[in-house]
């Protein structure tokens, strides 16, 4: 019986003096994978902050900044659990900035004056040409005034050429194979103006629309791949020089391979442009890939707008054969007072 009553006792103490040293254990674990985590996410917001794209993996995790929050949101909840109260107080200061961090960017003022004319603008990426049948679809059911595409290669090109040239006998195009070739269509007479210099065509031109002037441009800098963020950044930048040159109603529309997100397409933006995604509501409606659209994506596919514009609605449209949604959005041009 004693001998019984000892073991059992020696066995209890083993036990118990065992589960303080495991508690203690895995709480350091736990604040180590959240402090790993918040590591990681405040290395961007900080960028975010700091107005900055800065190198690889920066400015590609910024496209996706909102859903960081998952993450920091399971961080939050590991530093909680494991009772871990300064990685709690980190949690909410990276969880506060992505909240604010997720109010737009930009001017919403509505423009003064008449308006001149009633205008329906789409732009979509055909991915190397797959996309043209969807898109003939989508402009032929939908009847824009503008239309801006990109990767619309040889075969796309003649396509278009053959198929909207009565609706569409305006035209100004950067030939290319691949994803080099752009067009911009257009039932209004159109001015050649110079291209922005570029490795993928990026066309220009000057639209009469309703006896006023006005410069329509197509962006498509290269994405920010790991080895091509200094070019991305260069392309943006030319971009942005071109929008600060403007005066003048002005519609610049494309694929920008980047989102609000990023400090240099906030530049553009910064010159007094406007996104119209944005002014109609969607400004956090994802473009990109549009395989995971809407449930998960960015938003890179743009039409930016001066302040000569209002806008009344947009739609994403899903077109099958492309990685990218087309965006279409409904505007108005109003004469300066």
């Amino acid at each position: 019986m004693s001998s019984t009553s000892t073991s059992s006792d020696a066995s209890r103490s083993s036990e118990s003096s065992a589960e303080p040293s495991a508690g203690p254990r895995g709480r350091v674990a736990g604040a180590w994978c959240a402090a790993v985590v918040l590591a990681g996410v405040s290395a961007v917001v900080g960028c975010r902050i700091a107005d900055t794209d800065a190198v690889t993996p920066v400015p590609q995790l910024l496209a996706f900044l909102p859903w960081l929050l998952v993450p920091a949101t399971a961080a939050a909840l590991l530093a909680l659990l494991v009772r871990w109260w300064p990685g709690l107080l980190w949690s909410a200061a990276v969880l506060g900035s992505l909240a604010w961090f997720l109010q737009p960017h930009g001017d919403a003022r509505e423009p003064g004056g008449s308006v001149a004319a009633r205008l329906t603008v789409l732009t979509s990426n055909v991915e190397f040409g797959w996309a043209t049948g969807a898109l003939l679809e989508a402009v032929r059911r939908e009847k824009p005034d503008l239309v801006f595409v990109q990767e619309c290669e040889y075969g796309c090109q003649a396509t278009l050429r053959r198929e909207l040239a009565a609706p569409y006998p305006y035209r100004q195009s950067v030939e290319g194979g691949t994803s080099v070739g752009s067009v911009i269509l257009s039932r209004h007479p159109l001015t050649p103006a110079a291209t922005i210099p570029a490795e993928m065509g990026m066309p220009g031109a000057v639209a009469d629309v309703a006896g006023v002037p006005v410069h329509l441009q197509l962006a498509h800098p290269m994405p920010p791949l790991p080895d091509q963020v200094g070019l991305w950044k260069k392309e943006l930048a030319r971009i942005r020089a071109w929008a600060a040159g403007r005066t003048g109603p002005v519609v610049l529309a494309g694929d920008f391979n980047a989102s609000q997100d990023h400090a240099a397409f906030r530049r553009i933006l910064d010159t007094g442009l406007r996104d119209a995604a944005r002014l109609a509501g969607d400004g956090r409606e994802p473009s990109w890939p549009s395989r995971t659209t809407p449930a998960f994506g960015t938003q890179i596919d743009h039409v930016l707008l001066s302040a000569d514009f209002s806008v009344s609605g947009s739609r994403f449209l899903d077109l099958p054969g492309t990685d990218h949604r087309a965006l279409l959005v409904d505007i108005a041009l109003h004469r300066r007072n």
